[in-house]
This record gives C-alpha cells, structure tokens and sequence, in this order.
C-alpha cells in the first residue's frame, strides 16, 4: 500500500507580518525624559527623542493642541521611528493617525477633505454613560455539550462571586461563544454589560497569584470584587470625530465603517456632530482627547494643502500635527518659490522643528542586532560586522534590507548562523544606489531614451563619490 504523506498547513491567522518599525516599542525615554542609549527598540537620537518626548509630555497634559512638529533630517535617520515610538508611547487610549502626503493626489475626493477626514481621525471623544453591569471573579465555567452533533445548542452555567456573595447564571450559546473567544477560565475576573453581554476580562484574582509562573509577567492581577454582583457603572466609549461623521452621514451608518468607502462628508453633518459633541462636554458626558496626526513625506503637499493646514491648526478641536521630510531647501509644490523643506515660511513659523542625524557606525550595528533578533536570524559576529561596513558605505536601509536575504541564502546552504559568504553572495546579487548609478553611467548608451548631460553627469558622480 502507498505511503500517504499530508502536507505541513500552517495556521495564516497567526503569522504575524515583520514591518520596517515593528520592533519600535516606544521613545525609550526614563521617568526624567532622558532618552536611553539603546531602549524600546530606539538607538541613538538621543536629542531628538529627549524633544519628540517633550512634546510627548505635553500631549499627555492636554497643553499642546492645535500645535505642529517637524522632524527633519537624511533618509533613513530615523524620523519615522520616531512618530512610531510616540505612537506607541501614548497608547491605545490617543488616537493616532498616519497619512503620506502621496496619497492625497490617489484618493477620489478632493485633497482637503482627505485632510479633513484625516484630522478628524486624530480626534478622539470619550464619551461616558451609566450601565448595569455584572462583574465578580469566575468559580466555574460549565458547558453541556450535546451528545449528538447539531442537536441542541449548547448551553451551561457561569459561577461568579464577590467577596461577598456568590450566584449561578444559566448561559447561552451566544454567551458561551463570548467567553470561549475572551478565553475567560476560572480565576479570573470579569465585567459583564447586561445590555450588550459584552465581556470584559480584567485581571486575575490575587488569590490565583501562584499561577504566575505559569501565566508570565504579561498577567495583570487584580482584587476580587466586593459588594454585589450586579451594580451600576461608569462605562467610557472612546471613538473618534471622524467615526461619528462616517456613522451619521451613510445610510448603513456603523457598517461603512467596514466598507472603507467613506467618500466625501457634507458640511452640515460635521457642523451638527460639533454642536451636539460641545453639548456632551458642557453637560460633562463627554470629553475631547486631541490625538496625533503623523503626515509623512509632507514636501509632496502643494500650496493649497499647506494653506488649509494653516486654517484647521487655528480651530479649537485641533489635533497635533507631526509632520516629517527629507528635503533641503527645495520648490513649493504648486509654486515657484524656494523654501526650506518645501513648506512656506507662514507654516514653517508656527512649528518647533526636530532634527535628527546620520547615524554612527555604533549605532548602526546595534540596530541590525536589534533587526536581526526581530527578524529571527542567527548571525555570526564576523558577518554582523561586514554587514555594519555595508551599511556605513552604503545606507542603513540596504543593509537592513540584507538581512533577511542572506537568512535565505544561509538556509539554501542548509546553514544555521549567517556567515560572512552568504552577506557577500547577497552583496553582490542586490545592488545599492551608489553601484546602481556607476552601472547606469558606464552603459547608459545602452538603454532606450538615454538624455545623460553634464548637469546630469555632474549629479550622478555626486552620488557615487
């Protein structure tokens, strides 16, 4: 008989995709605001994290809004990480949305709506509301499954208790779903919204704190509840402006949210939204939380987007606007005029402007450890210090780039660690910039619609000296 082999299936909903800045974890900064030499994924940009955390400081104290930052400096210095590490550091609670100045001219509505929509994205509204709520420490999760496949929904038993008294409720398949996905078991403790039945697990009980060893120092231990079982509380909502626009100018409303087809938003709506949030906040049900609007490459705006920006930073709602470029002194978009950064000077005023630096070669060589380990690849401490000479020569972002590459070069050779011949091999296959152009001058006659001048000429020999 035949041998049967099954092939290995791999489960895509846990693959977790590697991202340029996925190993940002946040500014690196200690209680002092003193940035770190090496923390949270961050190396080097010791000033420029020290302001980014500054401004970071005054965001959390609500003193800054309406304001902008510029961080400028050469490609690949670390501006993006940056924005990234802000991002992470204010948490989940501030909004923070990113925007490329490109993607404003790809869009199907008008540039200034883009921006709108992307300023109303970084505004967040908490809004608070009373409800009943069902919150105590589990004892038991029992499930009676039926015998016969499809009979019977399922059903079964849910044993809470406070420190004070102890009840059995009788579940649902719905709810029996709901604490299969949040995962709850007994010992921990968990609020339940009578209305929706949504299910919140906020901890583990102190009296579980020897699973600890086995649950890791990621589990949040918490104090079993007192009094009743069952009590009114202050639940908070957070949504953005934008999410409140989308769900009241559609008729689907909460679905287009999902469609990702939000097209343009009518005025009036958004007037109406404004009134009825300042309603909220003067009856205190609401609050607004000025998030972060991250806006890349934003020497690609033209004139008529930076003048807009120059209007919607004086509205009282503003979020804080970070922006982020490369250029020098370079032409305004839409214009004929020169400019630092491409950004008009009236702009150019109003924002505290961050630099960073070229990094050193130290610096450069902590960063593929920190790559290499984010990345899972074995390197040998030959191979890391050619990789760190590439990347002095070259550029940060082609070494980067090898690493990957040369993992796969290694496994082709079925290696473990990543030598010093699969960083050559790799080397020579991928060419960097500088390389690239020497090619391209030594046998532009050769390519279709070669115009190659003197100023052209002069331009590529900058690039490779």
């Amino acid at each position: 008989m035949a041998e049967v082999k099954l092939s290995e299936t791999r489960d895509l909903t846990r693959i977790e995709r590697i991202g340029a800045h996925s190993h940002i974890r946040g500014l690196g900064l200690d209680s002092s605001l003193e940035a770190r030499a090496v923390s949270e994924g961050m190396v080097g940009q010791t000033a420029a994290r020290k302001a980014a955390g500054v401004i970071l400081q005054m965001i959390k104290d609500g003193k800054i809004a309406g304001r902008a930052v510029l961080l400028a400096g050469q490609p690949g210095t670390g501006k993006t990480a940056i924005a990234m590490g802000m991002a992470k550091s204010l948490g989940l609670e501030t909004p923070f949305a990113m925007l490329a100045g490109s993607e404003l001219f790809s869009l199907e509505m008008s540039k200034t709506e883009a921006l709108m929509q992307a300023f109303r994205k970084a505004i967040g509204v908490r809004i608070k509301e009373e409800a009943e709520v069902i919150e105590g420490e589990v004892v038991e999760v029992q499930i009676d499954r039926p015998a016969v496949a499809g009979a019977a929904s399922k059903t079964g038993k849910l044993t809470l208790k406070t420190t004070e008294m102890e009840t059995v409720y009788d579940l649902g398949a719905k709810m029996i779903e709901a604490l299969g996905k949040e995962k709850v078991q007994s010992g921990d403790v968990v609020a339940i919204d009578k209305a929706s039945g949504k299910i919140t697990k906020l901890g583990r009980s102190f009296s579980r704190s020897r699973d600890y060893d086995a649950m890791g120092p990621q589990t949040k231990f918490v104090q079993c509840p007192d009094g009743e079982l069952q009590k009114r509380k202050e639940v908070v909502h957070c949504v953005t402006l934008h999410e409140i626009d989308v769900i009241n100018s559609r008729t689907q409303g909460f679905l287009a949210l999902f469609t990702g087809d939000t097209g343009e938003i009518r005025a009036e709506v958004r007037e109406q939204i404004d009134t009825k949030v300042a309603e909220w906040r003067e009856e205190g049900k609401a609050e607004i939380v000025p998030g972060v609007l991250f806006i890349d490459e934003v020497h690609m705006l033209d004139i008529e987007c930076f003048s807009f920006l120059n209007r919607a930073l004086e509205n009282e709602m503003a979020p804080i606007l970070v922006v982020a470029t490369n250029r020098g002194i370079t032409t305004i978009r839409g214009t004929n005029y020169k400019s630092p950064h491409g950004i008009p000077i009236d702009l150019l005023d109003r924002l505290l402007i961050i630099t960073t630096q070229p990094y050193t070669e130290d610096e450069i060589r902590k960063i593929i450890d920190i790559r290499c380990q984010e990345e899972d690849v074995e390197m040998s401490e030959e191979a890391k210090l050619l990789l760190t000479k590439i990347g002095v020569d070259t550029s940060l972002r082609y070494a980067i780039n090898l690493i990957t590459a040369a993992a796969l070069s290694c496994q082709k050779r079925k290696g473990k660690i990543v030598e010093l011949e699969d960083i050559t091999r790799v080397y020579n296959l991928f060419l960097d910039v500088k390389r690239s152009t020497q090619y391209l001058m030594e046998y532009q006659s050769q390519y279709m619609f070669s115009e190659f001048g003197n100023a052209e000429e002069d331009e590529a020999n900058v690039m490779i000296s």
